[in-house]
């Protein structure tokens, strides 16, 4: 089969306000997919009230979640295979009318399917959004565009469940979706009409088999890290038999990539050092950040007393660090031509603060706990998208689809697990400790819920935020942990020069 495939644009190809008009375009594109991961999170008390369905609630984040990741690989794949530009299309029509239709759900199942078509546009839209850029900007003037790329995931992972509680309280739940439409349609018309990569005709064959047996393992392992704890109990036989499926479907994959003509994830791009460090620092910054994160927004709503709102208003300098330090970076590695530096800064830069939250009290001031956010967010902004920077410029032009979605796949796995795990410790730390505090048979809330916490009789209380606090502690205290593996990792990336071409 013949196939349109896109080679290495020059600099001049497109002129400079077509660029800019394209690359917010694609900066839209992926606001928008981020931004659908976190923004139902607020909206969910409202949707149960309206369509019922309490028991399958969690499954409205874990169906985008879920179909999302499946697609990250073969998206990629598929971009170098028919062009990033005819795959993107697809990508944003296939999201908008998953958008559409969730918003028309009558009922819970029609809206856990949609969600699921929804995921199934919104994973091509993270990773060919920024393997598009490379088409029409070489590696060396690249990083000051990538920048933007973390700083508006950045953006997102904020702002959603701000703008979700907006749109809830003073419209609908469902225009949550709907404002999807309007500003898809935009950059779709946009990248139709300004995108034009340079491609040329080459016959390809397309890794069936193996893109079933990644969907397959994807599957079983995601399904094992959000439903571990939460609809199974962790010894459930069910569960350990669906990771046991995963893990033979991972060898599937293995084997079938070794035969594939043209597989999905050459191995052979894992004999390259850059780019096997990028894929496993990645994992681990999704495992801790995302692992760790879930927490802080609890912390603040239970022992500082803030609204969810509040909440998510105080997480602001997070993505202001994350912001900021992503511009910048990227500007001066555009400028230098180098990148190793940042990587190493901004892991070590994320494991202090990481350290610093492990020691938050009950009593530490909040803007004690901006600044240590504000670090976080500023290391993580330095390390992000320079990884896929540096993934991208170590293989060839036309495997750029496969190594951004490689490392957007393993950040996305270790986020999973990482939210699964520290789900876990936070759990079990805090049943330790309370039941070293509080005398046995004492009624506790089933919930973490701030107000039926305020509800507890106050020598109880006071024990319970004190336990609450501990646990706080011992789920940083291991991020940290984790944490410092990335730092050693990041320590043996080399700079390679950065492409002209």
């Amino acid at each position: 089969m013949t196939y349109s495939t896109p080679l290495p644009a020059e600099p001049e190809q497109q002129a400079a306000p077509s660029i800019r008009l394209l690359f917010s375009a694609l900066l839209l594109v992926m606001l928008l997919a981020a931004l659908d991961q976190t923004i139902v999170s607020t909206a969910l008390p409202t949707i149960v009230g309206e369509l019922g369905g309490l028991e399958q609630l969690s499954w409205v984040v874990t169906a985008y979640l879920l179909s999302s990741t499946i697609v990250v690989p073969l998206y990629g794949k598929f971009g170098d295979l028919f062009g990033r530009k005819r795959v993107l299309q697809i990508a944003i029509v296939i999201f908008l009318l998953g958008s559409a239709l969730c918003g028309l759900a009558q009922n819970m199942t029609q809206l856990i399917l949609m969600r699921a078509l929804q995921g199934l546009g919104g994973g091509g839209l993270l990773v060919v959004t920024m393997a598009a850029i490379a088409d029409v900007i070489p590696p060396a003037d690249r990083g000051r565009y990538q920048g933007l790329f973390g700083g508006v995931f950045g953006l997102a992972t904020v702002v959603g469940p701000l703008i979700g509680g907006f749109l809830v309280q003073h419209f609908s739940w469902r225009w949550i979706f709907y404002i999807n439409l309007p500003l898809g349609l935009f950059a779709l018309l946009v990248i139709g009409a300004v995108f034009q990569p340079h491609i040329a005709r080459i016959r390809r064959e397309i890794d069936y088999l193996g893109a079933i047996y990644l969907a397959a393992a994807l599957t079983c392992i995601i399904l094992f890290t959000s439903e571990g704890g939460t609809v199974m109990p962790w010894d459930s036989g069910q569960l350990w038999c669906i990771l046991a499926f995963g893990l033979v479907c991972l060898g599937g994959f293995i084997y079938e990539e070794r035969l594939a003509i043209e597989p999905i994830i050459p191995l052979m791009l894992f004999r390259q050092r850059t780019f096997v460090l990028g894929c496993l620092i990645s994992f681990i910054l999704g495992m801790a950040l995302l692992g760790s994160m879930t927490f802080l927004p609890l912390y603040l709503q239970v022992v500082k007393g803030s609204t969810p709102s509040e909440a998510g208003m105080q997480l602001l300098p997070l993505m202001g660090g994350l912001l900021i330090t992503s511009i910048i970076s990227g500007r001066i590695i555009s400028k230098i031509g180098k990148y190793r530096f940042f990587p190493i800064a901004g892991t070590l830069l994320a494991l202090t603060a990481m350290v610093l939250l492990g020691t938050l009290k009950n009593a530490t001031p909040v803007h004690t706990l901006y600044l240590y956010v504000g670090l976080l967010g500023s290391g993580l902004g330095m390390v992000m998208q320079v990884l896929v920077l540096a993934a991208q410029n170590s293989v060839e032009p036309r495997q750029i689809g496969v190594a951004t979605s490689s490392t957007t796949l393993f950040r996305s796995i270790g986020g999973s697990i990482g939210v699964a795990a520290f789900g876990a410790i936070f759990t079990h730390s805090l049943q330790g400790r309370l039941m070293a505090l509080i005398p046995e048979g004492t009624a506790l809330p089933r919930a973490m819920g701030a107000d039926s916490i305020r509800q507890l009789p106050d020598e109880i209380r006071i024990d319970y935020l004190q336990a609450f606090g501990g646990a706080i502690h011992t789920v940083y205290q291991i991020a940290a942990g984790v944490m410092v593996v990335a730092f050693l990792l990041a320590l043996f990336i080399k700079d390679q020069p950065l492409r002209r071409e």
